[in-house]
């Protein structure tokens, strides 16, 4: 557990929060008009290694060769040139900021962050974060890295989750609302694991199991790749599943740390853990209500039945194209192919 502190007079900023892995929508918009909720959980807070907001420079003034000593290796929009290592928090566990008027700029429903740090230190007024709460964007704090310093808090010991632990007692988030919508969480996880997956096919078409691995990724794969022969194949592997026969394992990256659930012998494309559990153990929190006799085959005994998606997945393209611009694999010209039909139609099957 740790608080974050002003760097210029030691004000107290934050709650005491949990350190957890960025969650895959962190850069995620979705809809429009959308009102998305929080992005970090109460109590927890999260690192972007990546630099973040501005200035920015646009990718026709930095270049190929610029971008790849910052790690993008495929043409994007725009770079950030802010300092790496902003940290997010739910805007709940803020303490001690006030809201710079002057830079409240947002484009709908709410702040954006357009103008740059819009909270500052209430003590001393050195501007030391930005809110974001605009419809489409997941609503957080961000704090400036060079403005905060997180320090331990009082009587905090370290924190450890076992696989085991987490694998058997995650709460995870369900893929479909209540109106058929499919989770913006679940699009977001997907653009990443879809990016990987791409890079880990090498060009060849790739082959997933039936039920919800398929539902997730097999509609995007099979219009993205070439129907080339041998397939790869591609399977679930964590805990308490047996070690995969498959050429590429789909694991979880561990919930709070972020790493990836060790694969040896196959190459391992990262699943966020909550998205993870479900395709993993499809069934574990349907709850079943209890019946006389015995039900017909086909008959679902949920009650109430569980909410079914009004359309085919898509992953979203957003997170996907970010994802794939930071992978060196999108250099070679078969998936540099795909990233640029991705960037020039971002509406278009599959997406």
């Amino acid at each position: 557990m740790a608080v974050f502190v002003c760097a210029g007079c030691d004000a107290v900023l934050t709650a005491e929060v949990s350190r957890v892995a960025l969650p895959a929508e962190v850069h995620q918009t979705w809809g429009n008009g959308t009102l998305l909720p929080v992005l970090m959980d109460a109590g927890t807070y999260a690192v972007d290694p990546e630099p973040s907001g501005p200035p920015w420079r646009r990718w026709d003034e930095t270049g190929a060769a610029e971008a790849e000593k910052r790690g993008v290796y495929a043409p994007v929009f725009a770079l950030s040139y802010g300092a790496p290592g902003a940290v997010f928090v739910a805007p709940g566990d803020t303490r001690g900021t006030v809201v710079i008027p002057e830079r409240s700029g947002g484009f709908c429903c709410g702040l954006d962050g357009r103008d740059g740090p819009n909270l500052a230190c209430g003590r001393c007024g050195q501007a030391v974060a930005t809110r974001i709460d605009d419809c489409s964007y997941w609503q957080s704090v961000r704090f400036d890295p060079d403005a905060v310093r997180g320090v331990p808090a009082e009587d905090s010991a370290p924190e450890a989750e076992s696989w085991q632990d987490w694998a058997e007692r995650r709460e995870t988030e369900p893929p479909v609302d209540q109106a058929g919508g499919w989770s913006p969480r679940w699009a977001a996880a997907a653009g990443v694991s879809l990016a990987h997956l791409l890079a880990a096919s090498d060009g060849a078409s790739v082959a997933v199991p039936d039920g919800p691995v398929a539902d997730v990724f097999r509609h995007a794969l099979d219009t993205l790749l070439p129907a080339r022969r041998p397939a790869r194949t591609a399977a679930l592997a964590g805990p308490s599943l047996p070690a995969p026969t498959a050429d590429i394992a789909l694991v979880p990256t561990h919930p709070r740390t972020g790493r990836t659930w060790p694969s040896p012998g196959t190459v391992a494309v990262p699943v966020a853990a909550d998205i993870w559990v479900q395709l993993a153990y499809p069934d574990r929190h349907l709850l079943s209500m209890p019946v006389a006799g015995r039900m017909p085959g086909g008959v679902l005994r949920d009650d109430p039945l569980p909410p079914r998606p009004h359309s085919l997945f898509r992953p979203d393209w957003g997170v996907f194209l970010r994802t794939l611009a930071r992978l060196p694999a999108v250099r070679e010209e078969w998936l540099r192919e795909i990233h640029e039909r991705v960037r020039n139609r971002p509406y278009a099957d599959p997406f």
